[in-house]
């Protein structure tokens, strides 16, 4: 079993693939960890040896994942809120942020509330 930054990777599926599964790496910096630590694409993870994991743990030093990179992304939230600016008041009234209508959608930002209107007797 691969364990990488603290995730168990499934085992039966690509390489790229599997690497997607720990928080804050994507598709294309699957690909870049992989290329640098040499790993073919298509390996399968249980395939790995401990070399090859090896490698991709030492790959994956440099990009910031999983704890570290939600804290930061939490703290960012907070200074947004404590400023008090556009997306931060939006944050904290718990609405969309990036200019999205809430008349008719936003649902699942602003929850799922009963409508009233046209009961009938």
């Amino acid at each position: 079993m691969a364990r990488i930054a603290g995730i168990d990777l499934p085992k039966n599926k690509r390489g790229v693939i599997g690497l997607t599964y720990v928080y804050g790496i994507g598709r294309s910096t699957a690909r870049k960890v992989l290329a640098t630590a040499g790993v073919d694409e298509s390996t399968k993870v249980q395939d790995w040896n401990d070399d090859q994991l090896g490698a991709i743990r030492t790959a994956m030093n440099e990009i910031k994942v999983e704890g570290a990179l939600r804290s930061e992304v939490q703290t960012n939230i907070k200074r947004l809120m404590d400023i008090g600016c556009q997306r931060g008041i939006r944050h904290r009234s718990g609405l969309p942020l990036r200019g999205q209508r809430t008349k008719n959608n936003s649902r699942t930002r602003k929850g799922r509330r009963k409508t009233v209107a046209n009961k009938k007797k």
